[in-house]
């Protein structure tokens, strides 16, 4: 894969893989290291919820029971999302495009808007260590820092290191819900990393080697391996 990053450009990526898999862990890191946007799908409708916006009404039954919300519904929110950046911007978009319908809508919105894929990065990690990520996962309600109970604890047992609030679980990293939402992942996702891999854009790589060594695979991937 040739690197269209080193253009006026900054990169355009995807971000695929399970819940667990990384994704906005990852997509952070490129933010801050090469000055990307990070889009989040999971973040924006979450912020609709919380606001009590008409899309967050229409989500927020589908986000309770660990289902994918519709296309309609992510395909307008991610038009209007994508309308607002330059045509300098990079970014990398974590949790969409999440079916083959939504990619080719995705395809439509950037030509409108002049941009193109640089690379689709699949995060690959094994359904026993996804599990363990979900289930331990703990989030702040307040700012949204992630912490983990096992690998990332805050300082003070349930207690947010940023801004004091009390940690919760949320309701879709329950067992139930995290269960469910790998069983509609696989379902769904499998035709779309074969829309990609057909393009020759898909790179897939270990999403459990370390934040950095994925950045520096990803990197590699678009200098075409150098």
């Amino acid at each position: 894969m040739e690197s269209q990053g080193a253009s006026a450009q900054g990169p355009h990526l995807i971000l695929l893989g399970a819940p667990g898999a990384g994704k906005g862990t990852q997509a952070a890191y490129l933010r801050d290291q090469w000055g990307l946007t990070h889009i989040s799908t999971g973040d924006i409708l979450r912020a609709e919820v919380a606001q009590g916006t008409a899309l967050g009404a229409a989500a927020h039954d589908y986000m309770q029971r660990g289902e994918l919300v519709p296309d309609a519904l992510i395909i307008r929110m991610m038009a209007e999302r994508l309308a607002l950046l330059g045509a300098a911007a990079g970014y990398v978009l974590d949790g969409f495009p999440r079916t083959a319908p939504q990619a080719e809508a995705l395809d439509a919105m950037l030509a409108r808007i002049g941009h193109r894929l640089d690379g689709v990065i699949n995060l690959e990690v094994e359904r026993t260590e996804l599990i363990r990520r979900l289930s331990g996962r703990r989030v702040c309600p307040n700012c949204s820092a992630i912490y983990h109970v096992e690998t990332m604890p805050p300082r003070d047992a349930g207690i947010c290191d940023a801004c004091g609030a009390a940690l919760i679980q949320r309701k879709d990293d329950q067992p139930a819900a995290i269960a469910n939402r790998l069983e509609v992942y696989v379902a769904a996702t499998q035709p779309l990393i074969d829309y990609y891999a057909a393009r020759g854009m898909l790179v897939t790589i270990d999403g459990t080697i370390g934040v950095p060594a994925v950045a520096e695979a990803i990197r590699a991937a678009l200098c075409g391996g150098a």
